[in-house]
């Protein structure tokens, strides 16, 4: 059994993290640090509740954290967590910069530990459709590929998120979801152009992007924003063969929301009215979404702990997303269109994980 610690107890604590770890047998939720520790205790009286995130990672018995603090506090959680020997998963972004993240890396690495970033739209119901048609190439050679996060969002709300900070934002938040799904599925572009923008009245920080990643063969395009009171053109994708469209977001996070579990037979999967349109010369068709699975997430945190399988998100990833999400800034400051730095040699990617640190 994995005993785990969660660190901040915000929305993405209770609507993915902690159902998620609850209804799995390989876990053990047993403790949570948050400065709502009154509430919790009645909440949850069979788990430890500290008010700092220090004494979780200094007395609680945990062998994973779990860490949902706002987006400017993961590198010192990590690091001190990983520093006291436990292996760690973090909300995306996995920090606010490259240079720290590849440090986190390099600490889980040394420590034989593992180190995870909770990129879960990889098991999105709709990603994993455009991910089975680019595989069996029912599009043909890809030529463009849209994915977009459009909300209706026209007021500046008092959220850390929303508020002027490094890494806040919705390029940082929302982007890193988009950035992550287009690297799983191309690698790193050769170049890209960006404009990140706050466009809403009083808004301090970015609320609008529009990016583009240049690769050799074919165009990229992540774009949100929070003036679209229409559905959400989820994604577009261009080919030789046909294109296909596919409107709407995922239904797990409304589902998680409502107090469905992933063990419900309903659970990740989508209306038929919803259903992406596959498009070639002469006609067209209905393509049924895969039913999303956010739980295969903590299924690989805890095959990779305890039997020392693949880590379901390399930590190396999340430090390529903080590249991509960094040269985007710049791109949009500068007005200038900026190559892409070839990843990291495999050599300096973490070591496997030892299984006893799951035990």
């Amino acid at each position: 059994m994995i005993k785990v610690g969660v660190i901040g107890c915000g929305y993405s604590a209770k609507t993915f993290h902690i159902p998620l770890i609850t209804v799995s047998d390989s876990f053990e939720l047993t403790a949570i640090s948050s400065s709502q520790g009154q509430a919790l205790k009645s909440q949850f009286p069979h788990v430890s509740v500290f008010d700092r995130a220090e004494d979780l990672i200094a007395n609680a018995d945990v062998n994973l954290v779990v860490i949902t603090a706002p987006n400017n506090n993961h590198y010192p959680i990590a690091k001190k967590s990983l520093e006291n020997g436990l292996n760690v998963i973090v909300e995306k972004p996995m920090v606010t910069n490259s240079a720290e993240a590849q440090k986190l890396v390099n600490i889980a690495r040394q420590g034989s530990l593992l180190l995870s970033v909770f990129h879960n739209r990889r098991w999105d119901g709709d990603f994993l459709t455009v991910k089975r048609l680019i595989a069996n190439q029912r599009l043909g050679d890809l030529r463009l590929f849209e994915s977009h996060f459009d909300r209706f969002r026209p007021s500046v709300r008092q959220r850390w998120r929303e508020q002027p900070g490094q890494g806040s934002g919705i390029w940082f938040d929302l982007g890193s979801h988009l950035v992550d799904q287009a690297l799983n599925l191309f690698g790193l572009p050769e170049a890209l152009t960006a404009r990140c923008l706050p466009l809403r009245e009083g808004s301090k920080t970015t609320d609008y992007f529009h990016v583009q990643l240049h690769y050799k063969n074919h165009e990229v395009v992540l774009h949100a924003s929070s003036f679209s009171a229409a559905p959400n053109n989820r994604f577009r994708i261009e080919g030789t063969k046909g294109s296909f469209t596919k409107y709407g977001l995922d239904p797990q996070e409304q589902q998680l929301k409502n107090g469905a579990i992933p063990n419900d037979s309903h659970y990740g999967v989508e209306d038929e009215l919803n259903y992406g349109r596959l498009y070639s010369e002469s006609s067209s068709e209905p393509i049924e979404t895969d039913q999303g699975c956010y739980q295969q997430y903590y299924i690989g945190i805890s095959a990779a702990l305890e039997s020392g399988a693949d880590n379901p998100v390399n930590p190396q990833d999340g430090v390529e997303v903080l590249k991509i999400l960094e040269l985007a800034e710049e791109s949009s400051a500068n007005g200038i269109r900026l190559a892409v730095p070839k990843a990291i040699p495999e050599s300096l990617q973490p070591a496997s994980v030892d299984s006893t640190n799951g035990q």
